[in-house]
């Protein structure tokens, strides 16, 4: 079992050897992405999310729903992105083989898969379907997806483990920056946080399963945060 992971891990990562990496953010401004810009910017060269404090109550933020900022240079599909991120307070994740809904108030709104993290300790790393299924792997967990039986909700199996979910989260750096590492190739997906796996998805709900669609980064109702992302590194499978 160990041999067979090892080399499917090893045919992963050849399949991305022989492309170039794709630039997404030139450090300096926002060309290239759309968004909420009294919500979004750039600061000591990195993209900036923040919540305003709402005026009748300054201890929550002023988000009526979750929002985005959506990068226009294409969609992706099978490909390998490395970032580095840091929060205060909040919940936030890069959405990816996401598709945009109508606006909301606040801005863009977008669905599809979501690599997870937080201020807190429970869903940094996890894989989240935003407006569609749900939580498809909790931190620690390998699951494979399966279509609901006569079009009910979908079956998450969990079928092992890739780390224990206390380990992985005692690794991640509070209010400070980590890396963060998503693969994705055909109907399988994986989420690296400073190295350390944090879930392993199957996705066989083929009629739900997105399989090609948008990058953008998420802020998320609730507290008045503040989100960083910087060193996007994004390379697309051949």
């Amino acid at each position: 079992m160990k041999l067979h992971l090892t080399l499917a891990a090893l045919f992963t990562a050849l399949s991305f050897v022989s492309a170039e990496e794709k630039e997404i953010f030139n450090g300096k401004d926002l060309t290239g992405w759309e968004g909420n810009k009294d919500l979004w910017s750039v600061k000591d060269g990195t993209i900036t999310g923040i919540t305003p404090p709402d005026p009748a109550n300054p201890a929550k933020g002023i988000l009526k729903h979750n929002t985005f900022l959506v990068w226009k240079g294409g969609t992706v599909s099978d490909f390998e992105l490395t970032f580095q991120y840091r929060i205060e307070k909040g919940n936030s994740g890069v959405q990816y083989r996401s598709k945009e809904l109508t606006p909301g108030e606040f801005g863009p709104i977008i669905s599809g898969y979501q690599a997870d993290f937080e201020a807190g300790d429970t869903y940094s790393g996890i894989l989240y379907e935003e407006r569609g299924r749900g939580i498809l792997a909790k931190r620690g967990e390998k699951t494979v997806i399966k279509a609901g039986a006569d079009g009910k909700k979908a079956v998450v199996e969990v079928t092992g483990t890739v780390g224990e979910s206390a380990a992985i989260q005692a690794s991640i750096k509070k209010e400070d920056w980590n890396e963060y590492r998503i693969v994705a190739k055909g109907n399988h997906v994986q989420h690296f946080i400073n190295g350390q796996q944090t879930v392993d998805v199957t996705d066989e709900d083929a009629a739900n399963a997105p399989k090609e669609g948008l990058l953008a980064l998420q802020i998320h109702a609730g507290p008045v945060m503040v989100v960083q992302f910087k060193n996007f590194k994004l390379v697309e499978s051949k």
